[in-house]
């Protein structure tokens, strides 16, 4: 669910609130919804897996993630041409503390399906970070860099442009690559 103001030029709504239903089809969400005292609309709307996609998040050191961010928008583009809907966020950042908690929150990020980190170092409690969003279902590609974090990756990749682009192919419909037989190889 996420709340944010009203938008569509409705000065009198005070709060907008936007519900994604996994199990209930939306003629079921609708009725559960208006029955809610204090709802004034409801609109049925695509989710937006369906109108934005996939999302390639890429966390780490700014230069390496400009590379990596070349790479991977470069294969989104291609896979978009087909048919496909993969963006591509960045998030320039340093510091243990603050990656390891970045890397977890992808977890809670709509349309989030794979993560690259990178950076020249990265270990201890972005290690364990990791391993938790791996446990989520989200594989994660690392760039190759000292630290254990690259023990706890999927897949590790010396060049970050290359780095990008399997990122993007392990999350593409239109690709072969499968991450899944990729599992503990470093490129």
């Amino acid at each position: 669910m996420t709340v944010f103001p009203a938008t569509r030029g409705e000065p009198e709504v005070q709060r907008v609130i936007d519900i994604e239903f996994r199990d209930l089809d939306g003629a079921s969400a609708v009725a559960a919804l208006e029955a809610l005292p204090g709802v004034a609309v409801t609109d049925l709307r695509p989710t937006l897996g369906q109108v934005f996609g996939k999302r390639v998040i890429v966390i780490g050191g700014g230069a390496q993630v400009a590379q990596v961010n070349l790479g991977a928008v470069s294969e989104a583009d291609r896979h978009n041409l087909r048919g496909e809907r993969i963006s591509v966020d960045t998030i320039p950042l340093v510091g243990e503390d603050r990656i390891a908690a970045a890397v977890r929150a992808v977890a809670d990020l709509p349309r989030a399906h794979v993560l690259v980190l990178a950076g020249a170092i990265m270990g201890g409690d972005i290690t364990q970070a990791v391993r938790e969003l791996r446990a989520t279902g989200i594989p994660v590609v690392a760039l190759n860099m000292v630290g254990s974090v690259t023990d706890a990756a999927d897949l590790v990749v010396s060049d970050p442009v290359q780095a990008g682009t399997m990122a993007v192919m392990a999350v593409a419909d239109t690709a072969l690559f499968d991450i899944g037989r990729q599992r503990g190889r470093r490129y």
